[in-house]
């Protein structure tokens, strides 16, 4: 897609068609689960097959001589990962440090793909003649709130199932009901309480996708701006894309840093008894 082009779409339209769905060919929405969008679909497990593949060349090729460049960077965010279930979880973390390092590589590589060219696909699929096919395709899991609620939907699941293991049903069932303000203010605990699963599962996804949604749509601004026919229009382009591409790194880090602290942080509170 060429936006100078005589028959090429208004800005309006070029930033519609970037931010649709290969499952919603005909409308843009920003969430929507009775629709399943492909593309996400497809590009989480793709990220999520790729991570697994780094982290067992990583494992098979450990050494404990000298290590080369990718076990060191391997070894650091392992070591980081590592340090921070410790802080957060006091008692078994056989499980839950995987966890943590599973959702920190998993996140970071689904942001990462914000980094891929906006018209690459576009392009690709005008050269095969699949335009047809898929007219609208968005790369980015993370910039898809069904995506990001679904992941935190899971960290939901594993905060129930923390609460269960620890405290047992019946611990669990008392504690809806008795915290914090004890037993005779039961029917406001447990609304207080289902209130906070809910707030903690809902604000985990939201910061996550809101993020990510403007990083994509900053960048298709950008793009929009080189698209000019003048030469400050190009210039402008290559610098804000160069100044906004670094700053999207941290950003990109830190929304993965953020995510995996949050999910030890939700699980670490479901090991403690009130």
């Amino acid at each position: 897609m060429t936006v100078a082009s005589p028959e090429a779409p208004t800005a309006s339209e070029y930033i519609v068609h970037h931010l649709g769905h290969f499952s919603t060919a005909h409308q843009v929405k920003i969430i929507d689960f009775s629709i399943i969008n492909m593309d996400t679909i497809f590009w989480s497990v793709f990220t999520g097959v790729l991570g697994c593949l780094l982290m067992y060349l990583a494992a098979r090729k450990a050494t404990s001589g000298v290590p080369g460049r990718f076990q060191s960077f391997v070894e650091m965010i392992v070591e980081m990962v590592e340090d921070q279930s410790k802080s957060v979880i006091h008692g078994d973390r056989s499980f839950i440090a995987p966890l943590a390092l599973t959702v920190f590589i998993w996140v970071l590589l689904m942001n990462s793909l914000d980094f891929l060219p906006v018209d690459l696909f576009s392009a690709l699929f005008r050269v095969f003649n699949l335009e047809h096919v898929f007219p609208h395709h968005r790369v980015v899991p993370t910039a898809d709130l069904n995506g990001t609620m679904g992941i935190a939907l899971g960290v939901l699941v594993l905060m129930l199932y923390y609460s269960l293991k620890i405290k047992g049903l019946g611990g669990f069932l008392h504690e809806l009901v008795a915290a914090p303000f004890g037993i005779w203010l039961a029917p406001f605990n447990l609304l207080l309480n289902v209130i906070e699963f809910a707030a903690k599962t809902v604000s985990l996804g939201m910061r996550l996708f809101g993020n990510m949604y403007a990083g994509e749509l900053l960048f298709l601004l950008i793009a929009l701006l080189g698209s000019t026919a003048t030469a400050f229009g190009f210039i402008g382009h290559v610098i804000a894309g160069s100044i906004w591409a670094i700053f999207h790194i941290l950003i990109v880090l830190l929304q993965a840093f953020i995510f995996m602290m949050l999910t030890l942080v939700y699980i670490g509170q479901a090991h403690e008894k009130h």
